[in-house]
C-alpha cells in the first residue's frame, strides 16, 4: 500500500520558484490549471472553493490524490502523485504529479488506426469499462480523451478526480448510465458505434 500523501503549505515564492520554466498545458478565465514543469511532470491547480459545498469540505486536489491511491490498490493505472500542496497566496490547491504514460484514446484514433486495431481497441475499452465497474468505480466524466492507453496495451484513467469509488459492483443504472456517458460526445460516439456491441449501448 502507497503511503499516504501528507497536505503541504506553499509559500508564494517557493511557487514561483517551482513553476518556472514551466508550460501552461490548461487554463480557464479563472488562470492555469494545468502546468508541465521543465522535468516532465505536472502540477494541476484547484481553485479553493469559499461557498458552503461538497468541493468546500472535500476540495477536488483531495479527491484527486485519494483517488489515485485507491486505483492504485486496485491495479488500475493512473498519475502517480508525488506532493499534495495548499498555496494560500494564490488561493489554491496544487497537485504535483508523474503523468500516466501512454495516449488518450482520441490521440489514439487521430494517428490513425487500421480497422482491424481499431474493433479491438472499442473491445478492448468496453471491457475495461466493465472491469471498474466491477470494482465500484463510477468515472462520472469518462470520455475518450481521459481514458489512456499506455505503452504495456493496457488501459488507465487520467483526471480521476470527479469519481467515485464504492465497497460494492455498480448496479445497471448505474452501469448503463456511465457508458452513455462515454457516448455523450459526438466524435466518440461515431466512432464507438462502428462496434455492434458499443451501437447495442447507444439505443
Amino acid at each position: 500500500m502507497r503511503n499516504r500523501i501528507p497536505l503541504q503549505l506553499l509559500g508564494h515564492d517557493k511557487y514561483l520558484e517551482m513553476r518556472a520554466g514551466a508550460r501552461v498545458v490548461e487554463q480557464d478565465e479563472h488562470g492555469e490549471k494545468v502546468l508541465l514543469l521543465p522535468d516532465g511532470t505536472y502540477f494541476k491547480l484547484f481553485r479553493r472553493k469559499r461557498v458552503l459545498t461538497s468541493a468546500a469540505w472535500k476540495p477536488y486536489a483531495q479527491r484527486f490524490v485519494e483517488n489515485a491511491a485507491a486505483l492504485h490498490r486496485l491495479g488500475i493505472p493512473c498519475p502517480q502523485v508525488l506532493k499534495h500542496y495548499r498555496i494560500p497566496a494564490i488561493s489554491r490547491d496544487a497537485v504535483h504529479y508523474l503523468p500516466l504514460e501512454g495516449e488518450t484514446i482520441r490521440q489514439v484514433i487521430a494517428g490513425g488506426l487500421g480497422e482491424a486495431r481499431a474493433d479491438a481497441l472499442r473491445h478492448q475499452l468496453l471491457e475495461f469499462i466493465h472491469h471498474i465497474h466491477s470494482l465500484g468505480i463510477f468515472f462520472r466524466s469518462a470520455h475518450l480523451g481521459n481514458i489512456v492507453l499506455t505503452p504495456e496495451n493496457t488501459l488507465g484513467l487520467i483526471d480521476i478526480s470527479d469519481l467515485r469509488i464504492s465497497w460494492f459492483r455498480l448496479g445497471r443504472f448505474r452501469r448503463r448510465r456511465n457508458l452513455r456517458h462515454v457516448l455523450r460526445y459526438r466524435d466518440d460516439r461515431e466512432w464507438l458505434r462502428r462496434s455492434i456491441e458499443w451501437a447495442r449501448l447507444d439505443k
